[in-house]
Formats: structure tokens, sequence, C-alpha cells
């Protein structure tokens, strides 16, 4: 039987040298190159049965020989990595027929998985997506975090679907951004996008706020008046904190999802509800339906797709980032330019931001405006903020308590448990140290690299580890490397 033949285009050596022999001891057949012009010789000729392609290259940018292969050769898949990993890198991808796309640096057993599934998936209809603008300066989402990529993938997996989504996370978190570019890179994007908060909403008019009413409906209506679901008409509706909607107003919704139309409030003709659904709230709405406070059902009718979002304390390493990018943003609306020292990133990473990113740009902004240097320094943030720094692992008094973020030492103790009683509390288990700490060692190496975006100097200094022994234990643990920005 002849074995499935890999191509791999990656201008940087290491990356392609791990992948080969990672493939190679995988059964997989491999050649690889360092162009795009090599890659694509190799499609042109017949070879090949799956493409893995990095996106910037010297002579060309993967993303545009993407629609060049699928044309050519439309069965053949293409999987995309990329150090530029934004939400941009992620759609575009989708948009333009990739399989998956995979931000760098990531771990050697995803991709093997990503592998294994596209030379096993049926073939599928290509379907051409319209392209989005996509200008950086309309970034919607801002972040390199793990968490944060897997959010942008799931973004770009929704392009060419129309799938009711539940966003969930804590105030402050960026809820409405990621409706937003859902509707903004999604197949409505031509068509209106309208939000309406439940919370700030009197109860006995949110039917009317939604559905609309007709003349006379009840005292003060003296015309007729259109809700939010004919406004989003073609596009969009937003419903923030779906859990604090009433009871009736929750029975009229499922309605609306089971049988695609509604009545306004004092309205007999049925309107055809031609719109897109995103829900978001910062409940936990399973708990609100064992309380009787949430319908089970239509629960179910809008966490079609869930998105999490996770709290600025668990992207510690997206603050500097953002900080700067608030900072710009408020350089662009008139305010002085300002930039951070290293100390005062140091401090940001230290605090737990209760307001999450919103508190954050907050923070920025005011410093943009008051701070009287130009470099804004750690003695400047302090009085800032509202609580005493902790370092990053130690226990927080509300954390000990059973009531905040777990830690690291926790975290490691728990799962630590879970393996040794998954294996009979270790009865003839061997090599447990080595096996914890490769665990514990791979994903630490994976995002300090992807922290210096590939610098392994850099790395080896955060670390405190000679380069030499990061450089083995990167080539042991089969961890892909970026050098430079790619």
């Amino acid at each position: 039987m002849t074995l499935p033949t890999v191509l791999i285009a990656d201008d940087d050596r290491s990356i392609r040298t791990v992948l080969t022999q990672a493939l190679g001891r995988s059964g997989y057949q491999v050649r690889s190159t360092g162009n795009a012009a090599t890659l694509w010789r190799w499609v042109e000729d017949g070879e090949g049965d799956l493409v893995i392609t990095d996106v910037v290259m010297p002579d060309e940018n993967g993303l545009d020989l993407i629609p060049r292969i699928k044309k050519v050769r439309p069965d053949l898949r293409v999987v995309v990595m990329s150090a530029q990993s934004t939400l941009i890198t992620a759609v575009k991808a989708t948009q333009r027929g990739a399989f998956e796309y995979l931000p760098k640096p990531f771990d050697l057993r995803e991709l093997l998985a990503v592998v294994g599934r596209a030379l096993a998936a049926p073939t599928e209809p290509i379907i051409s997506v319209p392209e989005a603008a996509d200008s950086e300066e309309r970034l919607p989402l801002i972040g390199r975090s793990p968490s944060m990529q897997e959010i942008y993938r799931t973004i770009a997996r929704l392009t060419t679907a129309d799938l009711t989504v539940m966003i969930n996370g804590e105030s402050g978190t960026g809820k409405e951004l990621v409706a937003r570019a859902l509707h903004d890179y999604g197949k409505r994007r031509s068509g209106p996008f309208v939000a309406i908060n439940m919370a700030a909403i009197p109860r006995e008019l949110i039917e009317s706020e939604l559905f609309g009413h007709e003349r006379g409906a009840f005292t003060g209506a003296t015309n007729r008046s259109q809700g939010r679901f004919e406004q989003a008409n073609g596009g969009t509706l937003f419903l923030d904190e779906i859990g604090d909607m009433p009871p009736e107003a929750q029975t009229r919704l499922l309605r609306v999802l089971q049988e695609g139309e509604f009545t306004s409030v004092g309205g007999r003709q049925p309107i055809k509800a031609n719109v897109r659904i995103i829900a978001a709230t910062h409940r936990d709405l399973r708990n609100a339906i064992r309380q009787g406070q949430f319908r089970e059902d239509l629960f179910y009718r809008l966490n079609v797709v869930p998105i999490r979002l996770p709290p600025l304390r668990e992207r510690v390493e997206d603050i500097p980032l953002l900080a700067r990018h608030f900072l710009e943003r408020a350089r662009e609306d008139g305010l002085p330019a300002k930039s951070l020292d290293q100390g005062a990133i140091d401090r940001l990473r230290q605090h737990s931001w209760p307001g999450n990113v919103r508190e954050l740009e907050n923070l920025m902004r005011r410093l943009a405006a008051l701070c009287p240097d130009e470099v804004i320094t750690a003695d400047a943030i302090a009085p800032e903020l509202s609580e005493p720094a902790s370092a990053p692992g130690q226990a927080s008094v509300a954390a000990a308590a059973g009531n905040g973020p777990e830690t690291l030492s926790s975290a490691v103790e728990r799962h630590i448990k879970d393996f040794l009683a998954a294996h009979n509390d270790g009865l003839g288990v061997t090599d447990v140290y080595d096996k914890i700490i490769a665990e514990v060692e791979r994903p630490l190496i994976r995002l300090t690299l992807a922290a210096t975006r590939g610098n392994q100097i850099k790395a080896a200094s955060m670390l405190g580890l000679n380069r030499n022994t990061l450089r083995k234990k990167i080539r042991d643990l089969e961890i892909p490397v970026v050098r430079g920005l790619m």
C-alpha cells in the first residue's frame, strides 16, 4: 500500500526538520521545501496527498497560494500554519479553502491529529466565501494566547455557517466584540447588526422591543413600531445578557426559533424572522435552569455553538499587546502618545483584572490623559490599581478559600491525582516523574516561545536556561519553533 505523501513549505529549516521527522515516524512520506515556487511545482505535477504551508515565505504568501491549489486540484487538502496569529489570518485561511489553520508555535500532537483528519475527511464541494475587509486597523480582537487562538479558529470555521451562537464570559471580556466579528466575517455581513441588552430594558417592555408593537396595542402606543427582529432582517440580532430575559419573553423567543416567525405585540399577521441569533451572558445558565429561572429548551436552541471568553487573568500573556493597542487607540483619539516600560508591563501582569479587558482599556486611556511622563512606569500604574499585586502562581486568600482562580500547584496536584487514579493509583506505572515533568515543560516552553515570537535567546533568558539546554528540550519534546516575526 502506498503511504500518503505530505508536502511541507516553510522557510524555517528547523520547522521543516521537526515536521519531517514527526510525520515520518507516523508513517507518512514527506517532501519539504523553503519556498512557494517548489511547492506549486509539486502540486502541478500531481504530487502529494496533503499540503502544510506557512503563510509568509520569501517568494509568495501561502494564503495567496491556496486558491490556485484549489483550482487545479480541488481535492487536495491544505493546512495553514502561521506566526501571524490574528483573527484576520485565521479567517482568510478558512475563506480561501484551508482545511485547518494552526498558529505557531503549535503542539506537534495537534498537528499530527489534524493531518490524520485531513487525509481521512471525505471530499466536499468547494464553497466560495467572499472575503471581508482585512485592514489590520480593524482587528476586532487582540491577543495571541492559546485561548484566543481557539476563539479565532472557531470564528473562522463559522464564516460559512449561519448557526446560532452562545457567548459566555465575565463582564468586560468583549462578548459584543466577538458577536460583531461573527457578523462581520459571516454570511450576513452585508445585513444589519442589531444589539439589545436584556438587562437594560424594563421587563414589561422587552417583548415590544424585540417584536415591535401595533398602534393601540397598549397605553402610549400611538404608532406602529418595529422591533429588533424586524430591524435585523437579513442580518444578525445580538441578544446580550440573555440570562436576564423574563420568562414570558423566553417563551416567545423559543417560538420564533422553532417556527421562524413571530407576531408583534397587538398584531395578528405573522412576520418572517430572517435573522441570525447570537446570544451572550455572564451567568451560568445551566444553574439558572436548575433554579427554574431559564428555560432548558431555549438554552439548547441558543447553545448550538458555545464560545467561552476567558477572563483577562487567564491570558496574562496578552496584556502587553492589549495595553499597547489601547495606548495607540488613545493617541489616535487625540490623547498624548505614551509607552510602557518593562516595570509597568510586569505590574500590569500581576493585577487580577476583575473588570477584565474593559478595565485595562479604561486604565490605559486614563494614563494617556493624566500621566505627565511619556514613558509610563510601574510607579505611575500602582496607585491606579485598586488591589495589591500578588506574584504569579501565588495563591490569593480568595483562591485558598475556593473562591478564586486555581493556582498552578493546585492544578498540577489535581492532574497528578487524576493520572494516578486512572492507572490504579500508580500500580505498574513507570517513569511517572518524567511523564509529568514533560507535560509541564512542553506548554511552558511552547508558550514562552510564543511570548518571544520564537526568539530562543530571549526564551532561554526568561526560563533561566542555557540556550543549548533549551534547544535540546525543544528537540526532545518535539516543539516546533519560529524565528523572528515571520
